[in-house]
C-alpha cells in the first residue's frame, strides 16, 4: 500500500472518529508480546495525529488512553460500538502477499551463482 494510500486512510479515520466524539466506544489493542488489552469508555477529543478516550477503570473511576490513528490502520488497535466494528482491517493477508521487494531475489541468486 503506497503512503499517499495510507494517508487517505488516516484522513478518513480521524474523519469518521470526529464525528463519534462523545460516543461510548469499545477498544481492543494489542500491546504487544501476547498482551491484549480491552477497555470501554468515552471518545473524549480528537487531534490530527492521535485521538484520546476516558476508559472506565474500577470503582467509577476513568482513565485517559491515548491511540495514533496509524494504529487503528494496522490493526494494532480496534474499535468498536454497539458490538459493530467500526472499521473493516485495511491491511489484508492478499496485500502482504504481493509486496514487491525489488531485485532482492534476483541478488541472492546471483550470489549463489558466483559462489
Amino acid at each position: 500500500m503506497d503512503l499517499a494510500k495510507q494517508a487517505g486512510i488516516v484522513d478518513s479515520i480521524h474523519d469518521t472518529l470526529n464525528d463519534l466524539v462523545g460516543q461510548r466506544l469499545k477498544v481492543r489493542a494489542n500491546m504487544g508480546r501476547s498482551k491484549i488489552v480491552e477497555s470501554e469508555g468515552v471518545l473524549a477529543q480528537v487531534h490530527p495525529q492521535l485521538f484520546i478516550m476516558e476508559v472506565d477503570r474500577k470503582r467509577g473511576r476513568t482513565a485517559r488512553q491515548s491511540y495514533q490513528y496509524v494504529d487503528v490502520l494496522t490493526g494494532m488497535v480496534e474499535l468498536s460500538q454497539n458490538g459493530e466494528p467500526l472499521f473493516e482491517p485495511f491491511i489484508t493477508d492478499a496485500e502482504d502477499a504481493d509486496v514487491d521487494y525489488g531485485d532482492a531475489e534476483e541478488e541472492q541468486e546471483e550470489e549463489k551463482v558466483l559462489s
